[in-house]
C-alpha cells in the first residue's frame, strides 16, 4: 500500500519524497546523496551490467554526464541513459531513476551539439531574450537525451581577468549577471519542472575574488561587499527565477571553506533566501576538505563536515558520503536526521522533474532543420557577443577587388574558437587523463573534429571575398611558443595585402597547453606566447590592420593599441564565430555587443571596475600611479558601431505603487546615422551623502534598441527603489532617503544625460523577498 502511494503522482512532492523516505534502508538513503562518473559502469571501454548492477545496487543519486563523460552523440547517450536506468528502476529493490546531469555553459557538452560563444560572450550581447533562446535550446537537446540537471550557469562576479575561469562567467557587474543568469535559468528550467532542466547556479561564492587570481585560492571582501556583489545574483535569482539547485564554490571565506560552511549552505541560502532545492559538490569539492584545506584527516569526517553543513549531494563518486558515513550513522557519532533532511530533498527534485513516471527517452533521430535553426542562433549570439573596442574609420572594409592577408594562430584554426567546456575541449581533458581514474573517450579524434561544423575567420573571409586568390593566409606563430620563425612570411603577407586581419588569442581549455579556461591562471595579462610582437611587427606594415581578439579574459592592449585600425572582441564565439566576424568587418552586419568587463590598462591596476567607491576614483592631486592612468583602457559598457546615436529628452516621475515608491525614466534614442543599428541604452545611478560610501555608479537597467536610420524611439525604465537597496551601518538592508543622481548612455564613461529625483518619506528596512530588476520597454 505504501509503495503504491509513492507511487501516485497526483500526490505533492514533498509528500511522496516522505513516503519514499520511510520505506528506505541507511544504505539506500546515503546512496541517494551521491553521484557516480558514467564510465565507473564501464568495462574495457564498454558498458558492463554486471559492474552497473554491483555499483547501483542500493540506488544512485546522480549519474555524471552520460553524454559528456563517454563522448557519444544523442543516439547512443540515450540509449545509455534507459539502459542505466533499467538497471536502476528495474533491478534494485525500490527502483529509484537517477537524475542525470551534464554540462551545458555554452552548449550541450555533447557529440554533435551546437557550440554557442561562451558566458562571457553571452553577457556581451547584453540581451536576455536571447539567452533564454538560447537556453530553450539546450533544454530541449538535453531532455531528448535523459539528461534532467544542468551544471550552469556560473554567477561569479569577474573582477580579476588573470584567473582563468573570467570566460566562464558573465562579467563584473552582480545586477547584469543577475539579469542574464536569471534569462538563462528561466529558458532551461521552463515553465514546468517535469519538462526542464534544472539549473546548477554556481559557485557558492565568492569562488572569482580570489588572492593572486588563483584558482581555489582563499576569497577576501568584507561582509557587506561579499553581500551587496557576491552573493547578489544567487539572491535574485534563487528568488526570482526559481533556480532548482546551488553549487558549493571550492574555495575558503574567512578560514572555512565554502563546501562545510553552514553559514552560507544552510543559514543564508535556506533561512534568510527560503531556498528549497538541492546544494550539489562541485567535483571533488569534499574530497578537498581532506586535500587541499587540511581541514579534515579522512574522506568519512569532511563528509561528514559538508552534509552537516547542508551540502546535499556529492559530485562525481562518493568518497565523503559513501561506506564511512553508513558506519558514522551506525556507531551513534552522526545524526541519521542530518541524513534523511537531505534525502528527502533529492527526492522531492526526482519528483518535481517527474523521473519516477517518465524514466526513460525515446531515441532521437537526426533533425536537419533543427540542427539548422540551432546553427542559425549560434550564429545570432555571435553576431550580437563580439564588441568592437577601436575603429579609426577602416571598418567596415569594402573587398570588392581588394587583396586580404588573414593573420594569426587563429585564424584558421577552430579549435581556437571554443571555450573550456565545449565538447571538443573536454574530450581532450578526458583524453589526457585516461589511465589516471578516467576511461578513454568512447570515440577518437577523428570522429570528435567530424562532429564539430566550425567556421573559421579564414573560412568566412574566403566566403565574402568570393575569389580565393585575393586572400592570402599566413599563421605568423603559434599560441604558446616563443618561436618567430613564421614572422617573415607573416609580414610579407601583410605587405602584399590591401588590409591585413590579424587573429590572435587564447586556446581555451584544462590541459597544460591551454591558456585560459579552468585552472589556466595567468600573471601578466600579455597575449600569450609572441603574439603580441607578432602584432607590432605586421602594425609597422604600411598596410592596415585590423585586429580579431579570439580571447577568454581581458588582456592588456596597450603596447598596440594606438598602432592598429580597428580592434574586435570575438570572445570564444563558438561555431559560427568566424562567420560572424567576417561580416562585422566587412560590413554586412553592425557591431553592437558591450563589454561586461572592465579592460586593464596595466596588470598593476588589478582589481579594476566601473563600480568602486569614491575614494578610488582619479584626482588631480592624489589617486594616479607614477606610471600610469587609474582610468581603465576600455570601460565596462562600452562598445564601438557604425551607426551614431543621439540621447535626448530625459524625463523622470516618481509615483507610489502599493504605498511604495518607484520611479519612472524615460528618453528619447535616434539613429543619427545612415544605416539600421541597435544600441544598448544603460541606465545607471549614484548616491552621495548615504550613511555608507556607495559606489561612483550602479547599473540600475539596460535595453537593446533597434533602429533604422533617422529613426527615434522612447525608452523607458521603470524602477522599484528596492532595487537601489544596501547594506546600512548596523548591516540592515534599506532603502535609504536622499537624493539619488540617474546617468543614462551608451557605456558606463560616455554618459549622455543626467537628471535626479528624491526618495522620500522614511528610510525603509526590507525583509524577505524585494524587486531586484527594473523592467525597460521601447515606445
Amino acid at each position: 500500500m505504501t509503495d503504491q502511494c509513492y507511487r501516485d503522482s497526483t500526490l505533492a512532492p514533498s509528500v511522496r519524497a516522505e513516503l519514499l523516505l520511510a520505506e528506505m534502508t541507511l544504505e539506500e538513503k546515503v546512496a541517494q546523496l551521491a553521484g557516480v562518473w558514467v564510465f565507473r559502469l564501464f568495462e574495457d571501454n564498454a558498458f558492463s551490467p554486471s559492474r552497473a548492477s554491483e555499483v547501483l545496487s542500493a540506488g544512485m543519486g546522480h549519474i555524471a554526464r552520460p553524454a559528456g563523460g563517454s563522448g557519444y552523440g544523442a543516439a547512443k547517450a540515450a540509449e545509455l541513459v534507459n539502459t542505466i536506468q533499467r538497471v536502476l528502476v528495474e533491478e534494485t529493490r525500490l527502483g529509484i531513476p537517477a537524475i542525470m546531469h551534464d554540462e551545458c555553459l555554452a552548449g550541450f557538452l555533447m557529440k554533435g551539439s551546437p557550440l554557442y560563444p561562451q558566458a562571457i560572450g553571452l553577457a556581451s550581447t547584453w540581451d536576455p531574450s536571447v539567452i533564454r533562446r538560447m537556453t530553450e535550446s539546450l533544454r530541449r537537446q538535453m531532455r531528448a537525451v535523459g539528461i534532467h540537471q544542468g551544471l550552469s550557469p556560473v554567477l561569479d562576479i569577474a573582477r580579476d581577468p588573470r584567473w582563468g575561469r573570467v570566460e566562464e562567467t558573465l562579467g563584473e557587474d552582480p545586477y547584469l549577471v543577475a539579469a542574464m543568469g536569471s534569462a538563462y535559468i528561466q529558458g532551461l528550467q521552463g515553465d514546468e519542472p517535469r519538462h526542464g532542466v534544472a539549473a546548477t547556479v554556481k559557485h557558492f561564492a565568492g569562488y572569482s575574488a580570489s588572492d593572486g587570481g588563483l584558482n581555489m585560492a582563499p576569497s577576501r571582501f568584507g561582509e557587506r561587499e561579499f553581500r551587496e556583489v557576491y552573493l547578489f545574483p544567487f539572491e535574485a535569482v534563487i528568488r526570482e527565477s526559481g533556480a532548482m539547485s546551488v553549487m558549493n564554490s571550492y574555495s575558503e571565506i574567512d578560514g572555512v571553506p565554502c563546501a562545510m560552511s553552514k553559514r552560507l549552505l544552510t543559514e543564508i541560502l535556506r533561512e534568510e533566501w527560503g531556498f528549497e532545492g538541492v546544494v550539489v559538490a562541485d567535483y571533488e569539492a569534499i574530497l578537498r576538505l581532506k586535500t587541499h584545506h587540511l581541514v579534515a584527516a579522512d574522506e568519512g569526517k569532511a563528509g561528514r563536515l559538508a552534509l552537516e553543513a547542508g551540502l546535499d549531494l556529492e559530485l562525481p563518486d562518493p568518497m565523503g558520503y559513501g561506506e564511512q558515513l553508513i558506519a558514522a550513522v551506525q556507531d551513534g557519532t552522526f545524526d541519521e536526521a542530518i541524513v534523511d533532511r537531505s534525502v528527502l530533498r533529492v527526492l522531492r527534485q526526482k519528483f518535481s522533474l517527474g523521473l519516477f513516471e517518465a524514466p526513460y527517452v525515446g531515441i532521437p533521430e537526426e533533425a536537419p532543420k533543427q540542427r539548422a535553426q540551432d546553427r542559425a542562433l549560434a550564429l545570432d549570439l555571435a553576431r550580437k557577443s563580439m564588441v568592437l573596442l577601436t575603429n579609426d574609420g577602416t571598418l567596415p572594409f569594402d573587398p570588392t577587388g581588394k587583396t586580404i592577408a588573414v593573420i594569426g594562430p587563429s585564424a584558421d584554426e577552430a579549435r581556437n574558437m571554443l571555450s573550456d567546456y565545449a565538447y571538443p575541449a573536454h574530450m581532450e581533458l578526458m583524453f589526457a587523463m585516461a589511465g589516471e581514474g578516467f576511461i578513454r573517450p568512447l570515440v577518437n579524434l577523428d570522429e570528435i573534429k567530424e562532429s564539430v561544423q566550425i567556421t573559421t575567420v579564414l573560412d568566412a573571409v574566403r566566403a565574402q571575398v568570393g575569389d580565393e586568390s585575393k586572400v592570402i593566409y599566413a599563421k605568423g606563430c603559434e599560441i604558446r611558443s616563443d618561436d618567430r620563425s613564421e614572422f617573415n612570411e607573416a609580414v610579407k603577407a601583410a605587405q602584399r595585402a590591401d588590409l591585413a586581419i590579424v587573429v590572435v588569442g587564447d586556446r581555451s581549455g584544462l590541459t597544460k597547453e591551454c591558456t585560459c579556461g579552468e585552472t589556466r591562471d595567468c600573471s601578466s595579462l600579455k597575449l600569450p606566447g609572441v603574439q603580441e610582437e607578432l602584432i607590432l611587427e605586421l602594425a609597422r606594415t604600411d598596410t592596415p590592420v585590423v585586429l580579431l581578439l579570439a580571447t577568454g579574459r581581458p588582456y592588456v592592449l596597450t603596447p598596440f593599441v594606438d598602432q592598429v585600425q580597428a580592434i574586435l572582441e570575438m570572445w570564444l564565439p563558438g561555431e559560427s564565430g568566424g562567420e560572424a566576424a567576417a561580416e562585422i568587418v566587412f560590413g554586412e552586419t553592425n557591431p553592437s555587443g558591450k563589454l561586461p568587463i572592465t579592460f586593464p590598462r596595466s596588470v598593476g591596476q588589478i582589481p579594476i571596475h566601473y563600480a568602486h567607491k569614491p575614494s578610488g576614483s582619479h584626482s588631480e592631486w592624489w589617486h594616479n600611479y607614477v606610471d600610469e592612468s587609474v582610468d581603465p583602457l576600455f570601460p565596462f559598457g562600452h562598445g564601438c558601431t557604425y551607426s551614431e546615436f543621439r540621447y535626448s529628452d530625459l524625463r523622470i516621475r516618481t509615483h507610489m505603487e502599493s504605498d511604495v515608491q518607484a520611479v519612472e525614466i524615460s528618453l528619447e534614442v535616434t539613429n543619427a546615422s545612415s544605416r539600421m543599428g541597435e544600441e544598448i541604452v544603460q541606465c545607471y545611478i549614484r548616491r552621495a551623502y548615504a550613511s555608507v560610501t556607495r559606489p561612483v555608479q550602479e547599473l540600475v537597467g539596460f535595453v537593446r534598441v533597434p533602429l533604422e536610420s533617422g529613426a527615434a524611439r522612447r525608452v523607458i525604465f521603470h524602477l522599484p527603489l528596492d532595487v537601489l537597496a544596501f547594506y546600512d551601518r548596523t548591516m540592515q538592508l534599506v532603502v535609504e532617503t536622499g537624493s539619488v543622481d540617474v546617468l543614462i548612455g551608451p557605456s558606463s564613461s560616455d554618459i549622455r544625460l543626467t537628471g535626479a529625483f528624491e526618495i522620500e518619506g522614511q528610510t525603509r528596512v526590507i525583509k524577505g523577498p524585494r524587486a531586484y530588476f527594473s523592467t525597460a520597454g521601447v515606445a
